[in-house]
Formats: C-alpha cells, sequence, structure tokens
C-alpha cells in the first residue's frame, strides 16, 4: 500500500471511530427534558358552562298605583331614594270629593234637625199618652217617625265620611321598603286610578338570568353562576375562587313559565346590591356536564397574541404548537379547544410539581 492510500484509510477510521463515539452523546441529549412538569392528555368530565346575558333585578317590584282620579299636587321622592314601608310619597287631590263632603256634610246637619224634631215629637205625644190624651196608635206612630229619623241622620253621616275616605285615598303610600326606581310623573299632572306613580324595589337583589327554552330542562337550583364584570372587583379573589372582577353565584329558583322562547332564573350573588338595578352583566351558569381536554394554566404560554403549548414527541423532543383554547369554572384550568389531541403529552418548565395522570 502506498503511502497515499494508507493516509487515507487511517483517516476514514479516524472519522468512523469519531462518529461511533459521539452518537450515544447525542442520543443521552435528545432524551433528557429540562426541569418542569408534563401532563398527559386524557378527557376530563366538567361543568358545562352557557355564556347568556344577566341583569341584576330584586326578587320582586312594587308599583305605587294612584286610587282615585285627581291631580297629583306633590311627589316628595326621585329615582334612588330609598323609602319605608307605609311612607306617604305624594298626594293625589279631587276637588269634586271636596264639594261632595260638603254636601253630605250639609245633609247630615238637616237630618239631625229633623231628627231633633221627631224625637221632641216624641215626647210630647208620650206625656199626652200617659195623660189619656193621646191613643197608643198615635204613640207608636210618633216612634215611627223618631226612628227614622235617626236612621236618615245615621245614614247621612255615613255618606259624609264615606266620602271623606275616597278623598284620603289620595295619598300616595309606599307598598314596601326600598329604592325607588321611577318616579318621573311632575306635581300638578293629571291621574286616572291605576295609573303608575312610581316602582319602588322589594325583597333582596337577585341575578335573573333569562335562558333559552332548549336548556331549560338541564337547569337546576343549586347550579353554579359566575358573573364576570369590572365593577364587582375586590382587590383579590374571592372564597369561592374565582379571580378579581368575578364572582360566583348559585340558582335559586327556576320559573315555570317560558315566555317568548325563554325561561326565567333568579340567582344569588355575594355582594350584590340595589344600587344599579337594571344593569346588564355578563354571566356563565352551569347547565350540566361534558367531555374536554383541561390543562393547567401554567402549561399555556401567549406570545405575540397566540396562546401555545410545548407538545413533548417521541425522541423526547420539545415542539411549541398554537392551541385554542377557553376559560372553565376553575379559574386555575383551561380548556383545550384545537391545537392537540387526547393522548399528547404537554411540557411546562420550571419546578416539577406533583406527579400527574
Amino acid at each position: 500500500m502506498s503511502g497515499r492510500g494508507k493516509w487515507l484509510w487511517l483517516a476514514s477510521a479516524a472519522l468512523a471511530l469519531s462518529a461511533c463515539g459521539s452518537q450515544p452523546e447525542q442520543d443521552e441529549a435528545s432524551a433528557t427534558l429540562p426541569a418542569g412538569d408534563m401532563v398527559r392528555l386524557v378527557p376530563k368530565e366538567i361543568a358545562d358552562m352557557k355564556a347568556v346575558g344577566a341583569e341584576i333585578a330584586t326578587r320582586d317590584q312594587a308599583e305605587v298605583l294612584a286610587r282615585i282620579p285627581g291631580i297629583l299636587t306633590s311627589l316628595s321622592v326621585r329615582a334612588g331614594d330609598t323609602v319605608q314601608k307605609g311612607q306617604r310619597i305624594g298626594m293625589i287631590v279631587d276637588s269634586r270629593l271636596g264639594y261632595e263632603t260638603s254636601a253630605y256634610g250639609a245633609q247630615a246637619a238637616a237630618a239631625q234637625a229633623e231628627a231633633a224634631r221627631a224625637n221632641a215629637d216624641l215626647a210630647r205625644i208620650r206625656d199626652l199618652y200617659n195623660n189619656g190624651v193621646y191613643a197608643k196608635a198615635r204613640l207608636d206612630q210618633a216612634v215611627a217617625a223618631a226612628r227614622a229619623a235617626d236612621a236618615q241622620v245615621a245614614a247621612a253621616r255615613a255618606q259624609q265620611g264615606a266620602s271623606a275616605s275616597v278623598a284620603g285615598q289620595g295619598a300616595v303610600i309606599a307598598p314596601a321598603s326600598g329604592r325607588v326606581l321611577r318616579a318621573d310623573i311632575p306635581a300638578g299632572a293629571p291621574v286616572a286610578p291605576g295609573m303608575s306613580i312610581a316602582t319602588v324595589t322589594a325583597g333582596p337583589p337577585v341575578l335573573r338570568l333569562m335562558l333559552p327554552e332548549s336548556v331549560a330542562g338541564q337547569i337546576r337550583p343549586g347550579a353554579r353562576v359566575i358573573v364576570d364584570d369590572p365593577a364587582l372587583n375586590d382587590g383579590g379573589q374571592n372564597n369561592a375562587g374565582v379571580p378579581s372582577g368575578s364572582r360566583q353565584g348559585s340558582v335559586t329558583q327556576v320559573y315555570p313559565a317560558i315566555t317568548g322562547g325563554q325561561v326565567r332564573v333568579d340567582a344569588t350573588l355575594p355582594g350584590l346590591s340595589t344600587q344599579f338595578v337594571g344593569r346588564r352583566v355578563s354571566a356563565s351558569v352551569e347547565i350540566g356536564t361534558r367531555k374536554a381536554l383541561v390543562v393547567p394554566r401554567t402549561f399555556v404560554t401567549t406570545r405575540y397574541g397566540i396562546d401555545q403549548v410545548q407538545v413533548v414527541s417521541e425522541g423526547k423532543r420539545l415542539s411549541m404548537v398554537p392551541v385554542q383554547i377557553a376559560p372553565t369554572a376553575d379559574p386555575a384550568m383551561v380548556e383545550i379547544l384545537s391545537g392537540v389531541s387526547a393522548g399528547d403529552t404537554l411540557f411546562s418548565p420550571g419546578k416539577p410539581k406533583a406527579t400527574r395522570p
């Protein structure tokens, strides 16, 4: 073998030995992952939350109605004021009732005078009857006339009292304790019986939801309701673990009637007040359970507005995969809608935590 061939053979052998020595190191490097946590995606039963619109309301609303026709001479409350049950908040005056009451008063006075005359005649006739001047029939006639006159007095006074009582119904009384929602009829306006003068809240505040009739059979008292509203921010987390800006409550009543293809549901919510009755908020209500792929929120990273997860492939290699996620009832978990499938293993860098299935 020439010197040139021998040199080529030695170089080839050295390269082969070098390649054989580096292959285990590469396999070892590829099989090693950084410190972190892994989870295998398995479908789990989670609460099926349906997003709906909700309204802050009260359990009942009381209407302040006009009981008599007339002129609303005064109204002492405005929207937002607090009233107590039985409080007088306005006055309706019907001048015709005043004249009517005066007329009945005059009739009562005339009947009183007639009764006085009849009783005087009765006393005189009774005295003459006792002395044998008048017969028994004449006395009976005087007694009947006196009783009729007294009855006329009672009837006239009753009519006068009834007229005065109707006039007294012009007082506008709050039917319940609560906050005035509406009082937009100005003083001096004419009103008719049954016309609404004001609206007052009645009962504790509730969250009122209107759900489609297709899920009416899936709603049960006690189902969770989560409200997401920045105005509810209390600077931390509430007892239910819901993050700031959200509150968790429960369904208390499902109304049996369906109106316009919707069923009405009432729910209680901690910290709810009647300060803004009628305000619309976003809510989610539990309508059952379903299968879903859920992972801790720490496994998802957001870069340039795109949610991504690290998937562990064969050979312990990591690859970033964009996914579409959705929130769940548990703020620490998210649902993966697309991008990965059941059986995939996700990786989250950092200090390893408890072993996950």
